[in-house]
């Protein structure tokens, strides 16, 4: 089991990123949530197997087809209070 904060950086927001990541981390089986950020860019925070986490990592560098994804950070984080994935 692993937990990473995620900042996803670009045109990420108004593009349906985190509608599609939603639906992304419930196919992996992966915990956390989503959320817009004030300065434009997309944070989660995702919990799981470590082999989803990364398969969820890689994923979000390309997208939903409508972004454009310049720039991806992670670090470990404490994991969700709860199971399932939602989008705040």
């Amino acid at each position: 089991m692993i937990a990473k904060r995620v900042v996803i950086k670009g045109a990420v927001q108004g593009v349906g990123f985190r509608d599609w990541m939603v639906a992304r981390a419930r196919l992996l089986g992966v915990d956390g949530w989503v959320r817009n950020r004030p300065d434009g860019a997309v944070e989660a925070v995702i919990a799981g197997d470590a082999d989803a986490v990364e398969e969820l990592l890689r994923a979000c560098r390309r997208g939903p087809p409508a972004a454009r994804v310049t720039s991806i950070t992670d670090e470990l984080a404490d994991p969700p209070p709860g199971p399932g994935f939602v989008r705040r």
